[in-house]
């Protein structure tokens, strides 16, 4: 038995259903990406540099995003580190199985085409492996949801509120970042339409979090004026997604050829939806 006996007390069923359920979430989060014929292209052609980046950003993510809600109770920075290990390989084996299910990949396809692949699509996978934890959660005997004690009290605060803002704005702009209609619809835009969506998108994201009363959702104190919310919290919470928006692009090749000007107002159409994702994060995370 090792020290405090953790060995001896590790529950080996509890940890293989977290492995399943993170493995049903890398397939249903990132199952939209797997069926996206830009995001195989983009493995094919993509700079080695940039995918070098995302791949290796997306690891202390990961580390965070566990410490948060990890595949079991998770109280030091090396369950952590394992919890996010364990994600990775998960969705390099979801993005895998998917992609070779698919006829994507194929015995005998160049090997830097067949990593390209994968490594672009294991990102997304790798976090809905870490969330699939969270909203794939398992009921206790009694019926009651299976609670966390630990990740009741960790990560809350300032700072976590808007890591988690990071996090959803990060997952549902890498949905939608490789698609052409991200240009498009911002070839479709003048300034002002790209005005016009920045302050929907803050709009939108102060109501889902704040007016609109979602479960998971955060009521304001009787004496706190509702600016301090919007100040505070939403208006911080869209620059994350403008700014995670913009790399997104830059990452994907998006952005390469386009003036300044119109490289904003794309940033600005993928903004829309990270924000909702940003905005949803604060929600049920």
């Amino acid at each position: 038995m090792t020290k405090g006996g953790t060995r001896a007390d590790f529950d080996h069923g509890r940890f293989a259903k977290g492995l399943a359920r993170g493995f049903a979430g890398a397939l249903l989060f990132a199952l939209p990406m797997f069926l996206t014929m830009e995001m195989w292209e983009l493995g094919l052609y993509i700079d080695r540099d940039r995918l070098l980046i995302l791949f290796v950003v997306n690891i202390p993510l990961l580390v965070l995003l566990a410490r948060r809600i990890g595949f079991e109770n998770v109280s030091t920075w090396r369950e952590a580190l394992r919890d996010a290990s364990i994600a990775y390989c998960l969705g390099i084996a979801a993005s895998v199985f998917v992609l070779f299910m698919i006829g994507v990949l194929k015995i005998g396809q160049a090997l830097p085409e067949v990593l390209g692949m994968i490594a672009i699509q294991a990102v997304p996978a790798s976090i809905g492996a870490l969330l699939g934890r969270s909203e794939l959660g398992t009921r206790t005997e009694s019926g009651e949801d299976e609670k966390d004690p630990i990740g009741e009290t960790r990560g809350d605060g300032y700072g976590g509120e808007l890591f988690m803002m990071v996090v959803g704005a990060l997952f549902l702009g890498l949905n939608v970042a490789p698609t052409e209609e991200m240009i498009l619809i911002s070839f479709k835009m003048s300034l002002w339409h790209a005005i016009a969506a920045i302050l929907a998108s803050i709009l939108l994201m102060h109501g889902f979090v704040y007016a609109l009363s979602f479960i998971g959702g955060h009521e304001l104190d009787e004496n706190t004026p509702g600016w301090h919310a919007l100040i505070r919290f939403t208006t911080p919470g869209y620059v994350i997604a403008f700014a995670i928006s913009l790399y997104c692009l830059w990452t994907f090749h998006r952005l390469d050829g386009l003036d300044p000007t119109q490289a904003i107002v794309a940033t600005a159409v993928l903004a829309f939806p990270s924000a909702i994702g940003a905005a949803a994060a604060r929600l049920i995370l």
